[in-house]
């Protein structure tokens, strides 16, 4: 599952426990990043925070215009760009589940542009794309671009910050050889 050794839950300092067994508790399974990421327990605490800061933006007091399922949308075509098997599964189940789309995920990894989404998604996830590949040729074009489908700057601030802190996370994937859970392979598929 990696090239570097898990870290026996049980030998993991109190705080990263309690939240790995609390995930376990809610998803049924421990998904593979939590231990993955906890053999540096302060970078464990960091990744985390960013990641909870950006996907769960409630959690810090602060209100978004982005739903679940464009932040997982964001993950997903991006993380595919990227050639992130562990983030392509994971957050495309996530995807599944919020958008209630068994099919949506699939279509945003293989070609989004072909997928069922709505023009403000569209654009959106061209956005996290150039961010994603070509961040030095963002202009104000874009952001006129994102305005006019009805994002502000917080958006695109959110879009951006996204695309970025999963592309740190695509690229620990890729180097440990993290592999998604099976359990994430069906999530969101059946009705």
């Amino acid at each position: 599952m990696s090239r570097y050794p898990l870290p026996d839950i049980n030998a993991l300092p109190e705080d990263i426990k309690a939240k790995v067994l609390e995930v376990q508790a809610k998803a049924g399974f421990v998904p593979n990043v939590f231990l993955g990421l906890a053999r540096r327990p302060a970078e464990w605490r960091a990744f985390f925070a960013y990641h909870d800061a950006l996907m769960e933006p409630e959690s810090v007091g602060r209100t978004s215009n982005l739903s679940k399922g464009d932040r997982e949308m964001i993950v997903t075509t991006t993380s595919a760009a990227n050639q992130c098997l562990y983030c392509v599964v994971a957050h495309g189940a996530l995807l599944r589940i919020y958008e209630k789309k068994p099919l949506i995920a699939d279509q945003l990894a293989t070609n989004y542009r072909k997928a069922d989404i709505t023009p403000r998604q569209r654009a959106m996830l061209d956005f996290a794309m150039k961010v994603c590949l070509k961040s030095a040729e963002i202009d104000d074009a874009d952001f006129t671009a994102l305005r006019a489908h009805g994002f502000d700057d917080e958006d695109i601030w959110d879009i951006a910050a996204i695309t970025a802190f999963f592309g740190l996370s695509n690229r620990m994937a890729n180097l440990t050889g993290m592999r998604p859970n099976d359990e994430f392979f069906l999530m969101g598929r059946q009705p």
